[in-house]
C-alpha cells in the first residue's frame, strides 16, 4: 500500500514539475538527482568493501602472510557473490560495461532494476575477501542503471534515457574515484556513440553532484603522486613507454577474452566457482599482491616501497634488484589472468582497476631499467602515474579518459605532456594490433557496436520481423499456370511465393515472366506453377544481420527477396523501400544533440 501511495506522489510531483519547468530544466533536475544517488551508490560500495576487509583481517589475524587464508578467502568470497545473485537476483545479474554497451544498442538503454543494489553486495563480498578486480565496472554499472530506472519512472524517451544513464555512470566514475572531469570523459568516450557540446552539460552535473557528495565521506586522494617535475630529456623515454603500454594493452585485451571464452564454457555455477576459485588462490598465494584490487601495490610504487611487495611473497629470501624486476613484470602479467579468473567463475568487479595495476608496474618497471642502464636518472614515481595512464587508454581505447583519471586521482597535473605522449602512442599500438577495445570486442563481433561503424550498427539495429511483409499470398507448385494468371489478375500483388508438396519455398512466380503465355492457351494448358517460377538470386533468414541482408540487396540489384524459417518454409517478402524507410528513423532515435537542446 506504501508503494502504491508513494507512486501516486510522485506521479503528482513529476506532472507538477513537467507543467511549471522547461524541457532543459526539467532534465537538469533529473541529472542532479541521479548524481545524489549514484554518488550515495559509490559510498555505499566502498564502505561495504572496506567493511568485508576489516571483518576478514579482523576474524583471521593477518591474512597476508597466511598462505592457507590468502588461498580460501578468494574462494569463499566468490561462492558467496555467486549464492547472492542466485538466491535473490535470480542469477541474471549483468557484469561487465559490454553489457551497458549491448543495453544501449539493443534494448533501448533499459536496466534491469536489480542491477542499482545487486553490484554493491556482490563486489564488496568478491573484492572484499580478496578477488582480484576492481569496483569500477560495478559502480559503472549501479550507477547506469540508476540512470536508466530513473529515466523510466519519469517516463522519458529513448535519448534521454541514454543521456541519463551515461550520466549515472560519470557520476559513479567521479563518485569511486573522486575525479568528476575523468567520468565525464569516461561516459562520453565509452558510452555515448555521438557527441555535442550540450550533452556535457547534463554529464557535468551529474558528475559534480556526485563528487561532491563522494569527498564529503572520502576526502583524500586515491594515489599522492610525490612530484619531482619532468626532464625535457626524458621525452623519448616516454614515447618508449608508450609503446610498452601499448603492447601491454593488447596482451590484456587478447587474454581477457581468451579467457572469458574458456570460462563461459562451464555451466554449472557451483563447479565454475570452485574450480576459478582455486585457481585464482593459488595465484594469490604464489604472488600475494595479486589480492585484492592492488591500489596498496601501486601505493608502495608511488612511494618507494616497492622491496615489501617482494618480502611476502614466495620469493621473499631470494632479495636482489634483478629479483624484484622479474617478480614485478610478472605480476603485471599475472594480473589480467587474475581478474578473468575472478570475474569469470561468477564473481562481481572490473578490469579497470587491473588496468591501472598493470600500467603502475610498467611504468616501474620500465624506469628502473633505465636507471640500472646508467643512461638517465629519472623519478620513478612519474612513470608509474604516466603509465597507468597509458594503459587504461590501449585496454579501454578511451585516451582522454586515461589522461584527465591520473591527473585528478595523482594531482600530477605538471605531467599533462607526458601523458599526453604515452597515451597516445599507447592507443596509437592498440588500435592497431585491435581496432575494438577490451569492452567493445564482442559487440563488434555481433555487428552491434554504434561507434565501430555507425551504418553497420544501424542497419543491424532494424529486426526483420519489423519490416517483413507477411501477408503474402502463396500458390502450390502443382498449381495450374492458367489458374496462376487469374490469380493475378485478381490480386494487387505481382509476384507470388511458390510452395511445394513439403510445405517448402520452391521459388517464385512474376507476372511479367507470364506475358509470353498469357495468351497462349495451348502452350499454357499443361503447365504448372512449378514449370514457370524461378529461384530468387537470393533468399533472407529471419535473424538475419540487417547488413548481411543489404548486401546481398547490393549483389542483385533487386527490391524484394524473401524470407525462410530455418526449415524452409515462406515466411514473407522484405523491400529494400523498407529497410531505407526504417533505417532514417533509427538515424533520428540515435541522435542525442536535440536532447538537451
Amino acid at each position: 500500500m506504501n508503494s502504491i501511495k508513494f507512486q501516486a506522489y510522485f506521479k503528482v510531483i513529476n506532472s507538477f514539475l513537467l507543467k511549471k519547468l522547461t524541457r532543459r530544466n526539467y532534465l537538469i533536475l533529473a541529472c542532479i538527482l541521479i548524481g545524489i544517488v549514484a554518488g550515495m551508490a559509490a559510498v555505499v560500495m566502498k564502505v561495504m568493501v572496506h567493511w568485508v576487509e576489516e571483518q576478514v583481517q579482523n576474524g583471521l589475524g593477518s591474512h597476508q602472510s597466511n598462505y592457507i587464508w590468502l588461498f580460501v578467502t578468494p574462494i569463499i568470497g566468490i561462492l558467496l557473490s555467486v549464492n547472492y545473485e542466485q538466491r535473490f537476483l535470480g542469477g541474471k545479474l549483468i557484469k561487465g560495461i559490454t553489457k551497458i554497451l549491448y543495453s544501449i544498442t539493443r534494448r533501448k538503454g533499459e536496466l534491469d532494476r536489480r542491477d542499482m543494489y545487486g553490484h554493491l553486495v556482490t563486489s564488496a563480498l568478491t573484492v572484499g575477501m580478496g578477488g582480484s578486480a576492481g569496483l569500477e565496472a560495478p559502480i559503472v554499472l549501479t550507477g547506469s542503471a540508476i540512470g536508466s530506472n530513473i529515466s523510466s519512472q519519469l517516463q522519458l524517451g529513448y535519448k534521454e534515457r541514454t543521456l541519463l544513464l551515461a550520466c549515472g555512470a560519470s557520476a559513479g566514475i567521479a563518485a569511486i574515484f573522486n575525479a568528476p572531469i575523468a567520468g565525464v570523459i569516461f561516459a562520453a568516450e565509452v558510452l555515448l556513440a555521438e557527441i555535442s557540446i550540450p550533452v556535457f552539460v547534463p554529464l557535468l552535473i551529474s558528475a559534480a553532484t556526485a563528487s561532491v557528495l563522494s569527498q564529503f565521506f572520502f576526502q583524500d586522494r586515491l594515489f599522492a603522486l610525490m612530484e619531482e617535475g619532468w626532464r625535457l630529456k626524458s621525452i623519448p623515454l616516454y614515447f618508449l613507454l608508450g609503446i610498452a603500454c601499448g603492447l601491454v594493452s593488447v596482451y590484456m585485451t587478447r587474454m581477457t577474452h581468451y579467457l572469458e571464452r574458456k570460462l563461459s564454457a562451464f555451466r554449472l555455477r557451483i563447479r565454475k566457482a570452485l574450480l576459478g576459485g582455486a585457481l585464482l588462490g593459488l595465484l594469490i598465494v604464489i604472488f600475494p599482491p595479486l589480492y585484492g584490487e592492488g591500489y596498496t601495490v601501486i601505493e608502495k610504487l608511488m612511494n618507494g616501497n616497492e622491496s615489501l611487495l617482494l618480502q611476502r611473497s614466495l620469493f621473499g629470501s631470494l632479495q636482489s634488484e634483478w629479483m624484484l624486476l622479474i617478480f614485478l613484470a610478472t605480476l603485471g602479467f599475472m594480473k589480467v589472468i587474475a581478474t578473468s579468473l575472478t570475474i569469470g567463475s561468477g564473481g562481481n568487479g572490473g578490469i579497470f582497476a587491473g588496468s591501472l595495476f598493470t600500467g603502475a608496474l610498467t611504468g616501474f618497471v620500465f624506469s628502473r631499467l633505465v636507471t640500472l642502464s646508467g643512461m638517465l636518472k629519472v623519478v620513478e614515481s612519474n612513470f608509474v602515474a604516466v603509465g597507468m595512464a597509458g594503459v587504461i587508454a590501449g585496454v579501454v581505447h578511451a585516451p582522454l579518459t586515461g589522461i584527465f583519471l591520473i591527473a585528478e586521482i595523482t594531482g600530477g597535473y605538471s605531467l599533462f605532456v607526458p601523458l599526453m605522449i604515452v597515451v597516445a602512442m599507447s592507443y596509437f599500438i592498440s588500435r592497431r594490433f585491435d581496432t575494438t577495445s577490451v569492452y567493445t570486442r564482442p559487440l563488434q563481433e555481433e555487428g552491434t557496436y554504434f561507434q565501430a561503424d555507425r551504418d553497420t550498427f544501424l542497419l543491424n539495429s532494424i529486426d526483420l520481423k519489423e519490416i517483413l511483409e507477411a501477408n503474402i499470398e502463396t500458390v502450390p507448385a502443382t498449381l495450374p499456370v492458367r489458374e496462376v494468371i487469374n490469380r493475378f489478375i485478381k490480386s494487387k500483388q505481382n509476384i507470388f511465393p511458390v510452395i511445394d508438396e513439403q510445405k517448402k519455398f520452391a521459388g517464385i512466380v512474376l507476372l511479367e515472366d507470364l506475358k509470353d503465355i498469357l495468351f497462349d492457351h495451348e502452350k499454357s494448358a499443361n503447365m504448372i506453377a512449378r514449370d514457370v517460377a524461378i529461384r530468387p538470386p537470393h533468399t533472407l533468414v529471419l535473424g538475419e544481420k540487417m547488413a548481411d541482408v543489404m548486401h546481398k540487396f547490393d549483389e542483385t540489384w533487386v527490391w524484394k527477396l524473401p524470407v525462410l524459417s530455418e526449415k524452409g518454409a515462406f515466411i514473407g517478402f522484405v523491400s529494400k523501400k523498407k529497410i531505407f524507410t526504417k533505417y532514417r528513423e533509427m538515424l533520428k532515435l540515435y541522435s542525442h544533440s536535440d536532447v538537451v537542446a
